[in-house]
């Protein structure tokens, strides 16, 4: 089975989405291992000291303890390789600024509406 990629971290709070988009990833074959971490505050803990090393970072706008916008910006003062990192923010968000911070954003390659779907998981891969 070919995978698109190697490691794909999901960064989002809510049980529910990350199991529900867990299982689009994996019978779309998207990822070989998929990390999924609820706290952004964790994930970037693990990205920073390089236990998890993603080509694709999956990641929520609203969350208590940060929000996925907050997340970039301590993503940018990371010291680790970013240029080969694909981040898709993952939102239930309908507010277009929302939409329009996370487009602006030069870590953030496209905005994903929540659900993830196979539909749109096969516009990402193309």
């Amino acid at each position: 089975m070919a995978f698109q990629f190697h490691t794909c971290l999901l960064v989002d709070d809510n049980y529910i989405d990350n199991f529900v988009t867990r299982k689009i990833l994996e019978s779309g074959s998207f990822a070989e291992k998929i990390i999924v971490i609820q706290s952004p505050v964790e994930a970037l803990d693990a990205l920073d000291n390089g236990t998890v090393k993603p080509d694709v970072i999956f990641l929520d706008i609203r969350m208590p303890q940060m929000s996925g916008f907050e997340f970039l910006q301590a993503y940018e003062q990371l010291g680790i390789d970013k240029e080969h990192t694909k981040i898709f923010m993952l939102s239930s968000s309908l507010d277009p600024t929302d939409m329009n911070n996370s487009l602006g954003n030069r870590y953030v390659t496209r905005f994903v509406h929540k659900p993830l779907t196979h539909e749109a998981l096969g516009e990402l891969t193309t």
